[in-house]
């Protein structure tokens, strides 16, 4: 299960209360599920969001809740959490799931998501100059995306009609200086309200984020190229927790015991990542703010570096490839989507090799 079917799932509980009479309130238009700061995989509010429009105690409301969700397709468990969090931990073959969903959808991942009616508070983004010409562009391609439009082709950047040419000049002179991907990385990375401090020359190095950014990106490439030149490719599955050993169709770690799927922070911190991002493109367009994407592909970049250095993701020597090293690719993979996905949005280049 996704984070979007399972928004989807709690909002169909909603509704089958409400049908049932259980709740007397107004069905919201989308539930908003966020990873889970403490117990449980996800958690959601929307128990506090209807508590008094129904005239219960919140955690009464997500007691209601919590009986619908229990036991339906892909949740292990419902928790209700403080003043009326529902906390969800998900089955063993969501990350799976989810991973498998990436690939299958590719350059669409992230698009078409429900953008509410109503509007959010949104940030003011700058009007003028270089860093106004770089966030609406970047907006247009995220509006695009979030409208059902899929993501543009590569090298499509729309660009916005009425740009006074002192933001051109202002742009053209700092990408001479930076280059674009660092320049358009600089204007877009601060939030609406804070300075944008262009470094004095681009840096290659990871230390920059944009470049961490572009070299988790081509790590998962060479890592996929790598696997086929051993002859296999990626299968969504269990990473497992250690070492692969043996030809084996399952998961093991280093003792040969079988393990439970992803159960490394690691890679549970990877999977909330990917599968958080539709729900920050949608954020970016309803608050126009293109910087939720870039933190966004941040996170996600250190997430993965991180993963990838504590696990052995191919075979080495004469060992065969088993069933983890192919799911290792697989997840390596759909990081990779993600990370070209929202670099197409930001108009930056995905690298496949630095």
């Amino acid at each position: 299960m996704t984070p979007a079917e399972l928004s989807r799932t709690v909002l169909r509980s909603v509704r089958g209360a409400v049908a049932e009479r259980e709740l007397s309130v107004a069905v919201p238009e989308r539930v908003v599920v966020r990873p889970a700061p403490h117990s449980g995989d996800y958690a959601s509010n929307v128990a506090l969001q209807l508590a008094a429009g129904a005239g219960l105690p919140a955690r009464e409301v997500a007691e209601v809740l919590r009986k619908r969700l229990a036991g339906c397709p892909g949740i292990a468990r419902v928790e209700v959490a403080g003043p009326g969090f529902l906390n969800f931990t998900l089955g063993d073959g969501a990350p799976a799931e989810l991973v498998r969903t990436v690939l299958a959808q590719g350059p669409r991942y992230g698009t078409g998501g429900a953008r509410p009616g109503r509007p959010g508070v949104a940030a003011t983004p700058p009007s003028g100059g270089a860093r106004g010409l770089v966030v609406a562009e970047a907006l247009a391609r995220i509006d695009a995306a979030v409208d059902g439009a899929g993501t543009l082709p590569d090298g499509v950047a729309p660009r916005a009609a009425a740009a006074p040419d002192g933001g051109r000049a202002e742009l053209a002179r700092l990408v001479a200086r930076l280059g674009d991907d660092e320049a358009r990385w600089a204007l877009l990375r601060p939030a609406a309200h804070d300075p944008v401090r262009p470094p004095e020359r681009p840096t290659q190095r990871e230390e920059n984020p944009r470049f961490r950014v572009q070299y988790a990106y081509a790590r998962t490439q060479a890592l996929v190229r790598n696997a086929r030149e051993l002859g296999f490719t990626g299968a969504p599955g269990d990473t497992g927790t250690g070492t692969p050993t043996g030809p084996g169709t399952g998961p093991e770690d280093t003792a040969g015991s079988r393990t439970a799927a992803n159960d490394t922070p690691d890679a549970h911190a990877l999977h909330l990542l990917i599968g958080g991002f539709p729900d920050v493109v949608a954020a970016a367009a309803r608050y126009r703010a293109p910087d939720r994407v870039v933190r966004h592909l941040e996170a996600l970049a250190e997430a993965y570096l991180r993963w990838q250095g504590g696990c052995r993701p191919l075979p080495v020597g004469e060992e065969k490839p088993s069933a983890v090293h192919r799911a290792r690719v697989a997840l390596a993979e759909a990081t990779g989507t993600v990370l070209a996905n929202g670099l197409r949005l930001l108009g930056v280049c995905a690298p496949v090799r630095l």
